[in-house]
């Protein structure tokens, strides 16, 4: 599915100069479990960036489902991340005037789904993550781990084949991220492929496989 080689990322701030990746490599196959570990200011968030398509290297190869990145059109980059690839962030990225429902709902609208189709995709997500009795509340009215059980919900309500999951328990405690991280135990057995990135050694090592990246260079384990 995905294969990295020698990908580079330089930064420039100021008058320095800074390798956010360093000659990284990296190959997930469909269905794997992977996790990206490394300390802050290592290039593990610049790589899922890469990754997901929401930004490109300066120089390396990138082969996603065997197709160089470079050949597809922006207009089919837009619709590998709507429909290919969902997104779950640290910091949950909820629109705080949408319920619970609502947020799940916005990226089945901008893919064009009827009305109907999205009602049943929504409240498909929300009972996979257990979050059903509480549809009808705004982010504000949810807890931490409540907050990130949505943002699952709205990454996996577009069906995607490949979910990137940038610090998914950084912002929670130990026994809610516990919970997060058996939701994502539960995608991966129904065949998603995830690709995980933390700063935790408990929660990377629950990964099939670990990946270590640090000063932008990749290292398996």
């Amino acid at each position: 599915m995905i294969l990295l080689k020698d990908i580079y990322k330089i930064y420039t701030i100021g008058d320095e100069t800074v390798k956010a990746l360093d000659g990284a490599c990296l190959s997930v196959e469909d269905g794997e479990f992977v996790s990206i570990i490394g300390p802050s200011g290592s290039g593990k968030s610049t790589l899922m960036n890469i990754i997901g398509c929401l930004d490109t290297a300066d120089s390396g190869e990138y082969l996603l489902d065997d197709i160089p990145i470079e050949d597809y059109s922006e207009h089919e980059l837009a619709q590998i991340r709507n429909k290919k690839i969902g997104f779950v962030f640290q910091s949950f990225n909820l629109i705080p005037k949408l319920t619970a429902e609502e947020n799940v709902e916005l990226p089945l609208i901008y893919q064009g789904v009827k009305k109907q189709e999205r009602k049943q995709r929504v409240e498909e997500a929300l009972e996979r993550v257990q979050l059903t009795r509480r549809k009808k509340h705004f982010p504000t009215e949810l807890s931490g781990g409540q907050q990130q059980r949505v943002a699952i919900a709205r990454a996996i309500a577009t069906r995607p084949s490949l979910i990137l999951a940038d610090e998914p328990t950084g912002n929670l405690d130990s026994r809610t991220s516990d919970d997060i991280m058996e939701i994502f135990h539960e995608l991966h057995r129904s065949g998603n492929t995830i690709v995980l990135i933390t700063h935790d050694d408990e929660v990377a090592e629950q990964a099939e496989r670990r990946v270590n990246i640090r000063d932008g260079v990749v290292t398996a384990v």
